[in-house]
């Protein structure tokens, strides 16, 4: 995996997670650990964690495989300018109505998803936790959409699997931080976390519009390899 995707998928984790501070922060007092040790404690919350990188892992093999149909079809760099332009129109569309778009069937989606969940919550076993976050991974979340339009802008499966990876990585930190020290973080410190959302969906876009300009930036806007041969692949 080229080193400028890397950095950027840790990059928007790391920044995506104030935000997910802010979203995920009932999850994450709800999560059933006072049971347990505090090693095991610390344990079964890097395992639900883990389950989550592994479903952001899962969804960045399959939009990668879209990703490289992009590729081959030589259409790389105006697809990652669409995304950009598709990105910040949602943004606008955000702002202006103050609510999210989202479809029938993904709020069915989701409500089936957290009944799950809740029954998960209801039976603490160790074992339970990886499933409690690989079924979190799947809630809908503005910073996994944008996570998968940088894996739909890869070039390989392997690289949208490992952006989507280092994605999840990038949120660890303070998610963890959340769990281990939460009663630290006030509702109005993740509120204002939260405020940090636009301003990172318009980085994200700005990015995916710069990459598909190939201007030779480094990490920015590398020129990118195409499958017809006009570009240069950048390390």
């Amino acid at each position: 995996m080229n080193w400028d995707l890397t950095i950027a998928a840790l990059s928007l984790g790391l920044i995506s997670s104030f935000h997910c501070v802010g979203m995920c922060g009932p999850i994450a007092f709800a999560l059933p650990v006072q049971q347990f040790s505090t090693i095991s404690k610390m344990l079964v919350t890097l395992s639900y964690h883990i389950g989550r990188i592994f479903t952001y892992a899962a969804m960045g093999g399959l939009f990668g495989l879209l990703g490289r149909q992009v590729y081959l079809a030589g259409i790389q760099r105006w697809f990652s300018i669409v995304l950009g332009i598709a990105v910040l129109l949602l943004l606008i569309q955000y702002l202006y109505q103050k609510s999210r778009i989202q479809p029938g069937w993904m709020n069915r989606f989701q409500i089936r998803l957290l009944n799950s969940m809740s029954r998960l919550l209801n039976k603490p076993k160790a074992g339970n936790f990886f499933l409690l976050g690989m079924a979190n991974g799947l809630l809908p979340c503005g910073m996994v959409y944008l996570a998968i339009a940088g894996a739909l802008s890869t070039n390989q499966v392997s690289n949208g699997i490992f952006f989507m990876a280092a994605f999840g990585a990038g949120t660890l930190p303070a998610l963890l931080a959340l769990n281990w020290f939460g009663h630290m973080a006030s509702i109005s410190l993740r509120n204002r976390m939260r405020q940090l959302t636009p301003y990172v969906i318009a980085v994200m876009g700005i990015l995916l519009i710069l990459r598909g300009l190939n201007l030779g930036i480094p990490y920015i806007s590398p020129v990118l390899e195409t499958a017809r041969g006009t570009g240069i692949l950048c390390h």
